[in-house]
């Protein structure tokens, strides 16, 4: 049996305890395996709040639902990190539908006292700037850039587009990204 035999056996029997309502297991539980669950969920949100939040929503998910999880279908840990990183995507997209509908609200609800024309001016230079900036990137990073950041695939979705593996298509992301920042004027200089 290895470590890590031993530690999904451990965990497996916790969430049967925790199922049967033993507070105990749940603290057990808790100090095992909080510091991974917060890890994973910081990395998905980069807030320490967001991610304080969320990851008392995954434990308190973890009391409500113990007695779902099945040892046949995976580890304990592994059904654990699925319910963060699940929760963790949820509040991804309720915050951002959230600044969508504020961008909307402000949007319909502001008063027009300001230059409308210079507005558009200044806009559609940055517009140019950005498009001539595009045209600076390889073929690949354009597409991979354009497919994640315009059409809003995922990093997956986009591999899987461009029948290219993941890590592939992380970095031709990165690598145009960094060079878009700097065309623009705001990418750094490592």
């Amino acid at each position: 049996m290895t470590v890590l035999d031993g530690e999904n056996a451990a965990l497996t029997t916790l969430l049967a305890r925790i199922a049967a309502g033993e507070r105990q297991a749940f603290g057990d539980f808790y100090s095992r395996t909080s510091s991974r669950v917060y890890g994973m969920v910081v990395r998905v949100l980069r807030d320490p709040g967001y991610s304080e939040e969320t990851t008392q929503e995954v434990y308190l998910q973890v009391w409500r639902s113990a007695g779902s999880f099945d040892p046949n279908r995976g580890s304990a840990l592994s059904w654990l990190i699925t319910l963060a990183h699940r929760r963790a995507i949820d509040r991804v997209r309720s915050e951002q539908s959230a600044a969508d509908r504020e961008s909307v609200y402000g949007s319909t609800t502001r008063s027009t006292d300001f230059d409308t024309v210079a507005e558009e001016v200044v806009r559609r230079t940055e517009d140019d700037l950005v498009t001539d900036c595009l045209e600076s990137l390889t073929d690949i990073q354009r597409t991979s850039v354009v497919l994640a950041y315009y059409r809003g695939l995922t990093y997956r979705e986009v591999a899987q587009q461009l029948s290219v593996s993941l890590p592939t298509i992380k970095s031709r992301i990165r690598d145009g990204l960094i060079r878009l920042g700097r065309c623009l004027g705001v990418g750094r200089d490592d």
